[in-house]
Formats: structure tokens, sequence, C-alpha cells
């Protein structure tokens, strides 16, 4: 175990091209592979290592589901007397506007924080990382801080937007910049890093001071020829969610084998929160060839390349090809889904025909489930208004 390790989880994604599926949630609770979330990934990398005290730097939007999923993180053995998970805002109402009254909180986090390094990631960096082959690594290279990178030849598809890092003959960080999608090839960063907790006081103070707050993502960035950094090169699998499109591509990416491999390796689990439900019913007459279905699913019609999550259910004479169905959706008899990502509480209407194309996937976004005691408290509720 990294005893002498803390994580944080930094939640700054550009949400401007994923809007759809995250007006009502933050991307990092957004479902993925039928029963996960995408913070699931980042958040089992760390207590996979050992790590045993997580802070999550979430944005100024609505965390309800964020909290809801998360818990008190008994699932990732976080529910502890002694450190464990905590959330809070990030210090910034805006981009760089700093809230003094969230520096003074997050910062005595940190100070409050026995643990003399820390270990950053980002959630929408989806991967299954040895975090604690990247600790080695970095003390073992005596640099000050250690960024991750991953080598990969479809930056001009996949990474649009990330920062690519130029790398030197022994393996240092030189320079970091925007990938602007001109290139195949292209050093990735995956924004993981190891530094110590001093020197991540210390620039975080530092940018304070002048005025603006920066990510750690950034804080690094400005600090290159300041501070020395090592780079740790990651051989796996890897996918960036900061899209519609990339998130529809990683969970297509789930059907493959060797990705599913790679990624829910046994050595190094997947956590997620569980929740008892029942094993999916396959009816007689349904068909359904390459995909991942979740518990609860009712299937009486065709599903192929599609990932479904708990308590999706096709009836029969409908037919879903290249979708992604998430909770509680319902395609009623007839109709027909290709390309289509059904965000939860939906109902696709029977003989209804949606068909959108694999670079631009339709979103159906997420209904909320109302119910007669829904209404009936809705409703003395508006009554005492009034009254009043």
């Amino acid at each position: 175990m990294l005893n002498n390790y803390m994580a944080i989880i930094f939640l700054d994604e550009t949400l401007d091209n994923i809007r759809a599926l995250t007006k009502m949630r933050p991307l990092a609770s957004v479902p993925a592979g039928g029963t996960y979330r995408i913070i699931d990934f980042s958040l089992s990398n760390l207590v996979n290592a050992g790590i045993r005290n997580v802070g999550i730097f979430a944005g100024n939007e609505d965390l309800n589901s964020l909290t809801d999923h998360i818990g008190r993180g008994a699932e990732w053995d976080l529910d502890r007397k002694k450190d464990g998970i905590f959330m809070f805002k990030q210090m910034a109402d805006s981009a760089y506007t700093t809230n003094i009254k969230r520096v003074k909180k997050n910062m005595e986090y940190f100070f409050r924080s026995k643990q003399e390094n820390v270990v950053v990631l980002s959630s929408h960096m989806v991967c299954n990382l040895d975090v604690k082959d990247v600790v080695k690594k970095h003390e073992a290279s005596g640099k000050d801080i250690t960024l991750v990178y991953k080598n990969v030849h479809n930056a001009n598809e996949r990474f649009d937007n990330c920062d690519s890092v130029k790398v030197g003959e022994n393996g240092e960080i030189l320079g970091s910049g925007q990938n602007l999608f001109f290139k195949k090839d292209e050093n990735i960063s995956l924004e993981a890093f190891v530094m110590s907790k001093e020197l991540l006081i210390k620039m975080i103070c530092d940018g304070i001071q002048e005025g603006v707050y920066y990510t750690v993502r950034d804080l690094v960035t400005r600090n290159m020829g300041r501070v020395s950094i090592n780079g740790y090169e990651f051989k796996g699998y890897l996918a960036c969610i900061n899209s519609t499109k990339e998130y529809f591509d990683f969970n297509m990416d789930l059907l493959k084998k060797e990705v599913r491999e790679d990624l829910f390796n046994p050595e190094r689990s997947i956590y997620t929160k569980t929740k008892d439900s029942p094993p999916s019913l396959f009816r007689e007459g349904a068909e359904v060839n390459n995909s991942l279905v979740a518990n609860g699913c009712i299937l009486s019609g065709t599903v192929r390349n599609s990932i479904l999550a708990r308590g999706a259910v096709v009836e029969a004479g409908a037919i879903v090809e290249d979708c992604i169905l998430l909770q509680d959706s319902v395609v009623k008899s007839g109709a027909v889904l290709k390309n289509i990502i059904v965000d939860k509480n939906n109902v696709i209407k029977s003989n209804e025909k949606l068909s959108a194309s694999r670079n631009y996937p339709l979103v159906i976004e997420k209904s909320i489930k109302w119910d007669d005691k829904h209404y009936k408290n809705l409703l003395a509720y508006l009554e005492g208004a009034n009254k009043e």
C-alpha cells in the first residue's frame, strides 16, 4: 500500500460537446458499459494501488448524481474512520475567477492530510492504470513530477483538444500543448501526475497570487522549465471522453474482447456501486448478438452491437442496433433504432424509427420518471404555496 500517498481527482472537463448527457449530471457520473460510471475507472485505479485518501474536486454543476453514486465510498473500500473519500467544489467560480472561501476550505484538506505525496488523476481519461508502478518509477527517477502519457496512432480522430507532450531521449518531458488534431501519431497526456504535496501546494498558491486559478494540468504546464518532469509511458487502452462521439465510441470499444480484457484486468479490478436486481430475462424470440446486457433487462426483440444498462426493455418486434440504452429505458414494439443513445427513463414509442450517423450519434436526453406519488406531492406543494 502507498501509505504516504493521497490522491485527488479533478473534474475539470470541457462539457460543451457532451452537453446532452451532462445537463443533469457531471460527466464523471455518466453511465458507461452498462453497469459502470465514468469515474469508477479513476477511483478503482487509486484503490487498487492501496491509496485510501481521495479528494474529488468537482466543478460548479449539480453533484447530486455523483454523490448518490459514490455515497461514502464503501464499494471502493473508502468508507473509513481515518482518511476516506471527500468531495469539494473547485476553487473558482469560473475559469479564472478564484473563490477565496473555497480556497481556504480546499487547502485545509491538503494541510490536514498526513500523506506527503499526491497522485492526481482526471476522471474523463478512461484506462486501467497501474498507479503503484507509476509511483515506483517516479521515485526511481528523482524528478519533481511524473507525467503519464500514451503514444497513440489516432490522435486526429479520438484525442481532439487533449494535451500532447514532447518527450526527450531520456524520457523527460520537454513541453506540452493542446493537440489540434493535425497529426495521427502523438504522445497524449493522461492528465495523471505524481508529485510531492508540498510542490502541489506551492504551485496552487503561486497561481492564486497571480490572481487566477488553474487546474493541476495547467499548473504543470505553466511550471515546465522550473521543475523537472519525468515521463511514464502507458501502453494499455485509453479513451478520452470529452464529446458525445467519444462517449459513443468508448462504449462501442467495450464490445471488443481485447479492450474488455485490458480494461477489466482481473489483477486490477474496476469497482462500482452494486445494485440488487434480478438477472436479465431473454424471452422466446429474442435475438441478441455481440452486446453487453446488464442485469434486470427484459428482452423480446432484436439487439445487435449494443450496450444495455440495468432495467432496459426491448419489446418484441423492436430492433436496436449500434445503440446505448441507459437505465430503465424502454423500446416499444416495432421501433427501430440505430446509432442512438437513449438516456435514463425514456420510452421510445411503438413503430418509431430513429437513425443517426456513427460520427454524430443522436442522444435522447434524460427523462424525469414521474408516478402518481410524485404528482400528488407536487400538487400538494403547489396548493400549499398558493394558500400562502
